[in-house]
């Protein structure tokens, strides 16, 4: 050591003050970033599941980095009494090789890490959103399972009723002082009747739910809807026109395609209000899926409901409707991997195009598909 070199006390003039002060704060200051070393390292170790390897490396060079730097204000502590500064010039040397390393990675990665805070930033900001729609769907579940439960045992209620009414027109039919004109009037009773059995037959397999996705034909799908509304077209002498070609089947869960197609349907009938109106349903079966189209002659779709049909609690029937409809058929559709879009002109009707693919997606392509819906 040279004779030369001195301990900062005596280059401070051995002021008390002066020489506390600034070992004190650079103590404090060497603490500080040891324990930031220190709950650095700890991080590394809590989320190595989550951080990926090359983030890890980058945190625990940073951590030494700051040990580096806590060091020079150690050795500024030590060196206020001991004069070791070419201890003090090599922890400096040290510093500046970490400082310069952590510079240049942190200006390489800058980058990226932008684009990892934005992503985070963007996925957090959808985590309500996200929750809200898987909430309504799990309703929109619940509820269409109460449905099929509530149908289970209205036909079974009506089907009792039935059979007795049945056996007793039958007896009438066996009486031989009946009249023709009484034996019309019970054979038009029997048949209606037996109409309703059918109906209420189709409503329970309408809606029993399946487990597993199962081939379907969308065009006898189209024909229960047919029976299920044809009270109402009747009372409005309407017509529903269904025309398709090609094969009509896909890989779905059936309950789900009729309930898209009642749902389309339905609202086609009730926006035409002319008597004698038609509601058109064509099925083209193509390589991939088979296109849908339910068209009506009704007064269109306002545009500035146009634009939000498909939203939750969005509504064309006003105080009628309950805005579920078209948001449940667009849930259901997406959950097949399928589209469903709509074209409308006020006086000119409505069109509703579903493509339904034939083959059910799986789990991550559905998952994409829906990444990239909220994407758009």
């Amino acid at each position: 050591m040279s004779p030369s070199l001195m301990p900062h006390a005596v280059c401070w003039n051995q002021d008390p003050r002066l020489i506390w002060t600034m070992a004190v704060t650079n103590a404090i200051t060497f603490l500080s970033y040891f324990s930031i070393c220190v709950s650095l390292f700890y991080l590394v170790r809590k989320t190595r599941g989550s951080v990926a390897r090359n983030w890890a490396f980058f945190l625990i060079g940073f951590g030494v980095f700051i040990v580096a730097c806590g060091t020079t204000h150690l050795m500024e502590v030590i060196t206020t009494w001991i004069p070791v500064f070419w201890i003090d010039a090599w922890t400096n040397i040290v510093t500046a090789i970490f400082s310069a390393y952590v510079a240049v990675q942190f200006a390489r990665r800058a980058g990226e890490l932008g684009f990892g805070i934005n992503d985070y930033a963007a996925r957090l900001s959808h985590t309500e959103s996200e929750k809200a729609e898987i909430e309504e769907s799990l309703l929109s579940a619940r509820k269409l399972e109460e449905w099929n439960r509530m149908s289970a045992v209205v036909t079974h209620e009506i089907n009792n009723p039935l059979a007795a009414i049945q056996n007793l027109l039958f007896l009438i039919q066996l009486t031989p002082d009946t009249s023709q004109d009484v034996q019309a009037m019970v054979q038009q009773a029997m048949d209606e009747v037996h109409r309703i059995e059918i109906l209420t037959r189709s409503t329970l397999g309408f809606f029993r739910l399946s487990l597993t996705p199962e081939p379907v034909d969308l065009r006898k799908s189209c024909e229960s809807v047919r029976l299920l509304l044809d009270p109402m077209m009747r009372q409005k002498s309407m017509e529903l026109a269904i025309d398709s070609t090609g094969d009509c089947t896909v890989n779905a869960y059936a309950v789900e395609t009729r309930q898209v197609l009642l749902n389309l349907v339905r609202n086609a009938c009730e926006a035409t209000a002319k008597s004698g109106g038609r509601v058109t349903v064509t099925l083209e079966g193509r390589a991939d899926d088979v296109c849908v189209l339910v068209a009506d002659e009704g007064s269109g779709i306002d545009p500035n409901v146009l634009s939000n049909l498909f939203q939750f609690g969005t509504s064309t029937k006003g105080e009628r409707g309950n805005g579920m409809g078209l948001w449940l058929v667009k849930q259901l559709v997406t959950r097949h991997g399928g589209t469903v879009t709509v074209e409308s002109k006020l006086g000119d009707g409505s069109r509703f195009t579903v493509l339904w693919p034939r083959r059910l997606p799986s789990g991550e392509e559905l998952q994409g598909q829906f990444a990239a819906g909220v994407g758009g």
